[in-house]
Order: structure tokens, then sequence, then C-alpha cells
């Protein structure tokens, strides 16, 4: 079973339960500051879980995209060096929002394992919480798993309620026991269960971990006390009295904080299971890395490398690096120095670093990319539709890379080889400050290289090295640009509230692959710093000017400006290309803004102020701004609020911000200090950091603090029209709305379809919706009564088949065609006549285009001499499936209907040699 077969057959199996199959989400949490990158299925849920949003279904299945190697859930050091950590894993999850709880999760997760997935029952240990007795009792009375391997975990992390079987969210907030999953690889692998001292072996490994979250633990108070002994006592009581304790010094003095747990009125299940854990056991292999998926993209990277031993650890750590790579990149995730985007350059680097152990010179890393998408594609989609900016992003990324690894990996090597030589194995930490400073390598990257020769970096020396230089930058003035650029010179004059055309602007700086150079020639990627210009530089949510800078009417000179960004305070970037020509520092040039993106950009802004403050009046003073994007195509608006948005409240919105729009006031800006500002009620939008003088923004009747630019008149905006609202995180919801000549595209869109859907329903637009209403009852109840007529024509052709079963070995057979019935109907025929023989056995094919189903089903009295899962596995042979399932009761599915008769000639064989034995 290969790993797109597993996750398919896990995701088929929930939604066979009632859940809707839900998209992985983003691997970059919707304004979640807790968390660098979604490293759980839970993470999308967590509104819901928390009671701020309810989603229109109580189960849901995920097969959910995760990325650990950053933050407090960082795997990237392990990653290469174990056989189940990952930088990029998927986890497997099905979910309860207050509907099924221990019972059903448990009884799902035994059924696809072991009838599903089908692995032996009696390689499987679970483990409980301690005291959660209902989940043993459940384990051991309804399951049937022996006691000896059902194991009770206690509190086994120092406090109470701190154990490996004892799921929090937070310190408040839901929690409860979990209930973990482990399979046994037997004797030959050395190991213990669970709890054991030997629990680290890889014998018994963690597949699945069931989550009931049963609790609400809430603050309860905190206590001072003079002495931790006082503290501790007092702790102690507390937690005598079901009660938890956590004791923290607090100046001089010791503090207690108490928080008590209650029942959650709609208890919730969150379960996760590592595809690629379920896989290796399921493939018979004890890494991870020996999976199907992991092999192929081994093979693409020793192809890529011209490395023939496929076993090399290096090989296995870019196998899992591009899934990582690409698939932030896919989300958004861009190389850069900080963030999101520095975790993602070390993880490049890192596989790049590896390609270099391998005796690679030159970008390879982004040819696999293909491949990758080979193995995903299907199953996300939006990897193989981005597979072009993927690969374009990897190469641009080591190719700046290879420029310098080869310098400074020499300078390394020699230097490790003269520790080795000296006896050694302490790194300086100067010259990993100089590895860091000069060639750009992470201080993570050098400690990864030492590891594998056994030695360490001296942290503290490293550490000193770089807090002196930015000492030293900050006494010399210069100013730090994110990109790692340093400037020195004065700040740039934007002239770009009054200007789009700035004809005269002298090049003060200019960077090309991170570098200050004094010249950039065409063909170059470069940032250019301009003395004055009319670029705005990306800020306060609106993103950066695009356009043109040039010499004059001549055409010698020309670089298109892709992005404008503040290197840092009031010193602008211009990002481009130089397409023709050469320029120079010191240089005179043209600046010209791309008026009409900087047009929709403005009008988009502009609006977002309007919308502000009409979600305040609809919705509440409670809403602020938690987050946005402005650009030429949209305004995106994340605000601090617990429900989602009703078709009214919308409404609402959209008419007062179109008011606005409507009486066409003009727009003042005005600079003051920011304490009249403060006194006049200005509100500060996107939480910028602002000086002792502000810019005021008066917009209709929206009076805000913002450095944007924004449209003359509120009649510039021109039509105003929400596209999209929902939650990105725990009380936090989005708005995307759009404005000007996009809003009417939007609107001409809808009065289209609009029209489409009258024409093809023969009925007046007004007339539609309940005229889609009518068909669907009409389907409904067509439906049941096909349902109805079907189960109806089945018992009747049951009743007559029941006559033609014959003799074998002293048992009633009946092997037959039911046409046309579906699993469920297929099942209670089988059951129906079962109950006709009293004594024997059944075996039911039907067929429906391309589609087989069989059903096989034997009385108690017969399970003996055969089994149904024996008899249905027989006969799906013949017609091209698999199937299985209990003694008495099992099914199987097929796609060569012509081979029926085949298949219940091989079923009469198998029952005649087993009936007549």
């Amino acid at each position: 079973m290969n790993v797109s077969d597993i996750r398919e057959k896990f995701l088929a199996y929930f939604e066979s339960q009632g859940a809707t199959r839900v998209p992985s989400s983003s691997l970059v949490p919707g304004n979640d500051p807790t968390l660098l990158f979604t490293n759980s299925g839970m993470v999308q849920f967590k509104d819901v879980f928390l009671g701020q949003d309810q989603r229109p279904y109580k189960r849901a299945t995920t097969a959910q995209r995760c990325v650990r190697a950053g933050g407090k859930h960082n795997d990237l050091e392990n990653v290469g060096y174990t056989a189940r950590h990952h930088t990029f894993f998927e986890m497997l999850g099905n979910f309860s929002f207050g509907d099924y709880f221990k019972r059903e999760a448990i009884r799902y997760a035994w059924e696809l394992l072991t009838r599903v997935y089908k692995l032996p029952a009696e390689k499987l240990w679970v483990t409980v919480y301690a005291e959660d007795d209902e989940a043993h009792d459940i384990w051991a009375k309804e399951v049937g798993v022996p006691v000896e391997r059902i194991i009770r975990i206690g509190d086994n992390k120092g406090a109470r309620y701190a154990s490996d079987n004892f799921w929090q969210m937070a310190d408040t907030g839901p929690c409860g026991p979990c209930s973990e999953i482990f399979y046994d690889h037997g004797p030959e692998v050395w190991g213990g269960p669970p709890g054991s001292p030997e629990e680290d072996g890889d014998r018994y490994i963690e597949i699945w971990n069931l989550v009931f979250m049963q609790f609400e633990r809430y603050a309860a108070g905190e206590e001072r006390f003079d002495t931790e002994d006082q503290a501790k006592a007092r702790k102690a009581q507390v937690e005598a009295e079901g009660g938890i304790g956590l004791v923290s010094k607090d100046g001089a003095a010791y503090k207690l904080a108490i928080f008590r747990q209650k029942p959650l009125p709609k208890p919730c299940v969150d379960t996760g299971m590592g595809l690629e854990r379920i896989a290796a056991v399921l493939q018979h292999v004890h890494s991870n890395y020996e999976i199907d998926l992991f092999q192929a993209l081994i093979k693409a990277a020793a192809r890529e490398t011209a490395t023939a031993d496929l076993g090399h650890a290096s090989l296995k750590v870019i196998a899992d690096h591009i899934r990582a790579c690409a698939f932030l990149i896919v989300d958004g995730v861009i190389p850069g120095n900080e963030g999101r985007g520095f975790v993602l350059r070390r993880i490049v680097r890192r596989a790049i670093r590896h390609g270099y152990k391998l005796g690679v010179r030159q970008p390879f890393f982004y040819r696999l990319v293909p491949d990758l998408a080979e193995q995903m594609g299907a199953a996300y989609p939006e990897l193989a539709e981005a597979r072009n900016r993927v690969a374009d992003v990897l190469q641009a990324e080591e190719g700046r890379f290879f420029e310098t690894i080869e310098h400074g990996m020499g300078m390394l090597d020699a230097e490790l080889a003269a520790l080795r030589a000296a006896g050694g194995n302490l790194l300086p930490g100067e010259l990993a400050f100089k590895l860091h400073d000069t060639f750009g390598f992470p201080l993570d990257l050098t400690q990864d290289v030492c590891r594998e020769h056994g030695m360490k970096v001296d942290e503290e020396a490293f550490d000193a090295a770089m807090a002196r230089q930015r000492e030293q930058a900050r006494a010399a003035g210069k100013f730090k640009m994110q990109a790692a650029l340093d400037y020195v010179g004065d700040k740039t004059r934007f002239d770009g509230y009054e200007h789009l055309l700035v004809k005269e602007a002298r090049v003060v700086a200019l960077y090309k692959d991170g570098t200050s150079v004094a010249e950039l020639r065409a063909g170059d990627n470069g940032v250019v710093v301009l003395d004055r210009t009319p670029f705005y530089a990306e800020s306060g949510g609106q993103v950066g000017d695009s356009g043109v800078l040039f010499e004059g009417d001549s055409c010698n000179l020309r670089f298109v400006v892709h992005d404008t960004q503040k290197i840092q305070a009031e010193v602008f970037g211009h990002h481009g290309t130089l397409e023709s020509g050469s320029l120079k520092v010191g240089e005179i040039v043209a600046a010209q803004v791309d008026a009409e993106r900087r047009a929709a950009t403005m009008r988009n802004h502009s609006v977002t102020h309007l919308m502000h403050k009409a979600l305040r009046l609809v919705l509440g003073d409670h809403v602020q701004q938690k987050g946005s994007l402005v650009d030429a195509d949209k305004t995106r608006f994340d605000f601090a609020h617990d429900a989602p948005m009703s078709d009214d409240e919308i409404a609402r919105v959209e008419r007062m911000v179109n008011e606005e729009i409507l009486a066409n006031a003009a727009t003042v800006a005005r600079v003051m200090p920011i304490d009249e500002a403060k006194g006049l009620g200005a509100m500060m939008l996107f939480g910028e950091k602002y000086g002792d003088t502000v810019r005021v923004l008066d917009i209709g009747t929206s009076r805000e603090l913002c450095g944007g630019t924004h449209v003359a008149r509120t009649g510039d905006i021109g039509l105003f029209k929400i596209v999209f609202e929902g939650g990105v995180a725990a009380g936090i919801r989005r708005v995307e709305a759009i404005t000007g000549l996009n809003a009417l595209a939007f609107v001409q869109q809808q009065n289209a379809l609009v029209a489409r859907l009258s024409r093809t329903l023969k009925a007046p637009a007004e007339e539609s919706v309940a005229k889609v209403e009518q068909l669907l009852e009409q389907q409904r109840q067509i439906e049941k009564d096909l349902a109805q007529l079907k189960a109806q024509q089945a018992a009747a052709q049951g009743d007559a088949l029941v006559s033609q079963a014959i003799d074998i070995g002293g048992t009633s057979v009946l092997l037959a065609r039911m046409d046309g019935l579906d699993a469920k109907g297929l099942r209670e025929a089988v059951d129906r006549i079962k109950s006709k023989l009293k004594t024997g056995v059944v075996l039911l094919a039907s067929a429906e285009g391309d589609k087989v189903q069989l059903a096989a089903g034997v009385t108690a009295d017969r399970i003996a001499s055969i089994k149904a899962g024996d008899l249905v596995s027989a006969a799906a042979q013949a017609v091209g499936g698999k199937g299985g399932g209990r003694p008495d009761f099992a099914m199987a599915g097929g796609s060569q209907p012509a081979q029926i008769d085949a298949a219940l000639a091989q079923a009469r064989d198998l029952l005649q040699q087993r009936l007549n034995a």
C-alpha cells in the first residue's frame, strides 16, 4: 500500500463515518502569534475548539501538512540523524466538535487500523491517562485489547496533569486525557513498551494519538508566599483538592498560580497520526525514509547529485528538505533574513550544503520540484500549479548561496582539520561569526557541520562577536536593512504624496546579491537607494510601489522597479532589474511610479479606513485591526471579533462605506504632534510605530493615523464590495474587499451567473432560488423513493434467490448476482438471505458501471469451516480488487464487472475445498 493509498483510505474511512473532508490549511497560521508554522492538524480548528467559531460540520477529517523547523517546535537538527524526524510531515486527523467522544474515537481508530489497514491486532499496544478509567474500560471491555497491552501513564512530567497522556492547549482552555496507540515491531528490535525504562527503543513506535478534550482549565487565583517551601506546601494542598498549582519566583517572593478544571459541556476529539510513520509500519520498514514516497525523492536526489549510494544520509536530508521548502514557498514564504523567511533559507542552505558534501558545485535542489509534484501533486493540487514558481525561487536562492559556500566550506573544513590535529573539539566563535557575517552561514548550519565531526561551536564567543558588530553599527550611525545590507548616508526624501514623477533623483547606494557595489550592469538584479523618491515603500499594510527609473529622455538606462521596501526608518530601497544601460552611484535619474497600480492601491487603502470605521459601528468598539494587506487588487483586513459576520452585518458595512463614497468628501492629511492627534480622537490603524509627530488622515467620517497614500476624495474609490469573510485564527476574522473597476467586474460576473441560472431554470431571476429549492426537494424525494424501491426489489429478489441455494458438503450455499445495489443494499440483502437460510454461506455480487461490489456472509455455525473474509478475498481477485472484514460478514470491491461469473466460480471452488474437507 503506497503513501497515496494510505492517505486516501484514511480520509475515505472517516468520510464514511460522517466526517467532512477538510483541505489542509496553509503552513503559515492565520494571525496566530503563538506559532511560526502550522505544526499539527488541530491548528486550523483552534478557534472551533475554543468556542470562538462554528463550522457547518461537527465531524472533520484532514491530511494536514506541517512543518517543525523553527521556534518552539523545531526538529531541524534531528533530520538526517534519526529514522523518524522531518522538517515537513503530514498529519492525518479526525476531529469531533461536540459530537462523538471516546467510545466512537477509539472504535474508529481500532477499526481503521485492524480492518482497513489490516494491522495484526496483537501487534498494537495502547496507553491511557492513569486516571482515565473510562478509556481503559472501552479498550479492554469493548474493543477487547488485553489488559496487559493497555498501559496507564500518570503525571510523569513533574506536576499535576503534566503527563505524556494528558493534553492541554495552553495554561488555560480546553484540555483532557489522551490515548496513544503503539505498534510492536517484534522482539528482534530493541526497546520496551511505553512507560518502561527501555521505551526509547525502536520496538514500540507510537503511531496515533487520540486526544479527548474533556475539561476546561481556568485560572482560579494567585497567592504569594515568603518562602518556596510555603508555596510548595500550599501547592500540594491545592492539588490534593483536585486543582493545579504552578510555583514561580516573583521578585523576593514566590507566586502560586492556581488553576482548576471543570467538564466541558460539549467534549471534543482531536486525533493525529503521522502519515510517514503509519506508512513505514504498513510497508514493513523501520525507517520513514524507506517508504515509497521518500525512496522516490531519494532516487531523484541521487540522480541530481550523481550519488550511487542510495543509503547516504545526505540524500535523506535533501529528500526531506525539498518537501518543506516547496510547500513553504507554495504557501507564500520567501527566503529572507528574519522570521519564516529565515527558517526557509536555513533549510534550503542545509540541503545545498549536503549536496556540496556529495560533490555538487552548482544549483541542483530546484530540479527535484517536478519529482515532488509527481509524488504529491495529486493530493495537493496547489503544489502542481505552483511548481514552476517554486523551482524559480529555489534556483535563485541556490545561485546566491553557491557563490559563497565554496569559500566558506573551505575555511570551515581547514579549521576543523586543524582542530582535529590539535585534539580540540570547540570551533572558535569568532570564526563561526565570520562565516555568518561574510559567507551567510547561519550559526545552526555551522553547528550542523561541526556535529558531524564530533565538535561544537563556542556559542558565547559567537554571541559576543555579534553584539560587538551591532554596537559598532549603532556607533557609526548606520542603517541596517532587512536584507542585511549596510547603508551609510542620509535618509530618503519621500515626494510621493504630491508627485508620481521625480525628474532628478541622485543614486546614493547600489546593492547586488546583498553586497554594496559601485555599478549595476544590464541584466543585474539589485537594490537602488535614491536621495529622493516618489515611490512608496511598503509600510502599514500597503505594498510598495512599482515603476521605472530612467535617464531623462534617453532609452539607454532603464531600471524596472518591482517593489519598494524600507531598509530602515526612512531609507527606501528600490528592488528591481536593470534592463538596459549601466547605473552608477552618483548618477542622476528620473523616477516614475506606475500610476495605474498606485491609483488602484490608493482606492483600496482609503476604503480600508472607511471599512474599519463601519465594522466598529456595526460589530462594536471591540473591533481592532490585527493585520492588513493593501495592494492593487484588494484590501485584506484582519480584525478582532469572536463570531462570523452575518449576511445582514456584511450588507450594513457595505452600505455605510458606499454612502461615504457617494458623499465624495475631500481627504485631508495633517502633520501634528502625536499628543494633539490623540486629543482629536485619531485612531492608530495598522499598529505602526509612530514618532513625536504623526500624519492624521481624515477620510469621510474616519480619522486615523496613517502614513500611506490615499485618494483625493472618497468618490474616487468608486464601488465598494466585500467578497470574503471568514475566520483565520481564534478570535480573528478576515474581510477581503475590492473597489473601482475590480468591484464593477465582480458585480458584472455575478449578474452574468444569475442570468445564466435564470435561463437554465427558465424562471425569472427573482424566482431562481425558490426554483432551485423546489428542484432539490424533488431530487431528495426521488432519491428517497428510489432507495425504497431498490430495497423492496432487493428483498423480493433475495427471497426468490433463496430457493436457488445449492448444497456443498451439507451446507446451503448461495452464489448470485444482484446488480444495481450499493454497499448498503448489498449488506442488507446478505443479512436477509442469511436469516432465511438459517445456516449456510452467501456471496452476492453487484455491478454498476465499471464498479463491482462483493459481499459475503457466513452463519455462526459455519465459521469454523469458512470465513467471510477468506471467501470475499478469493472472489475479489477475479474482479481486480481486494477486501475483507469479520468472519461472519465481509465486503470487497473491484473494477472488472465482466469477471463476476469467474469470481463466483472461484468462490465456489474455495467452498468445495473447505466444506468437503
